[in-house]
């Protein structure tokens, strides 16, 4: 497995580094101080797994980097590793496709758990989020494709098996979970489900 770490603390690429070792010891982390070295390394490596992002970088405002990394390489899971615990900021990096957001006071077990999740294809949304004051939304502010997703969720079916009777590709399935996630308040398939649940679906 290949990771690559982009922070501009190298006592947090390094710290970060151990914690991914105990994920798996054949991992190689791949070490980046900025955004613009982090792309370059992406670029240079298309066999990557996961990308964790800091997002307050020397060379990158605001959102910047996590923009760059979902517009240059769409099919590369990245998680935000933070030293920001707002929830606005939170919302934001998971509205640009974050597959999770990880406060840099987290302690190391878990970070091994949302590395994980994220590994396994699903989004990770921190604790601190559950107090948030922003309720889930409404199912019917999914889309068509998404509720149709969501419907066979729902059912106990398998992402290939989805894939297949939508007509998608596996990828296309994962985006739309994604969205349902972020939509809906909720950081894996049951809690999708059971937020559904109580919401009407046409």
């Amino acid at each position: 497995m290949k990771v690559l770490v982009v922070d501009d603390h190298a006592v947090v690429r390094e710290g970060v580094a151990a914690v991914l070792r105990q994920l798996r010891p054949d991992t190689e982390v791949l070490l980046a101080h900025d955004a613009a070295s982090g792309m370059a390394l992406a670029a240079a490596n298309p066999d990557l797994e996961l990308v964790l992002l800091d997002l307050m970088l020397p060379d990158a405002v605001g959102m910047g980097a996590l923009e760059a990394f979902g517009r240059e390489h769409p099919a590369l899971p990245v998680m935000v590793l933070s030293s920001s615990e707002s929830p606005d900021a939170v919302r934001a990096a998971l509205a640009l496709g974050a597959m999770g957001y990880v406060a840099k006071s987290a302690n190391p077990e878990t970070l091994l758990a949302a590395l994980r999740l994220v590994l396994s294809g699903e989004v990770y949304v921190p604790p601190f989020m559950v107090h948030a004051p922003t309720p889930p939304t409404p199912a019917g502010a999914l889309t068509e494709r998404q509720v149709d997703v969501l419907r066979l969720l729902a059912d106990g079916i398998a992402n290939k098996e989805i894939a297949y009777r939508l007509g998608l590709s596996e990828k296309t399935v994962k985006s739309h979970l994604t969205a349902i996630f972020r939509t809906l308040g909720v950081s894996n398939r049951a809690q999708a489900v059971a937020a559904a649940a109580r919401y009407p679906m046409a």
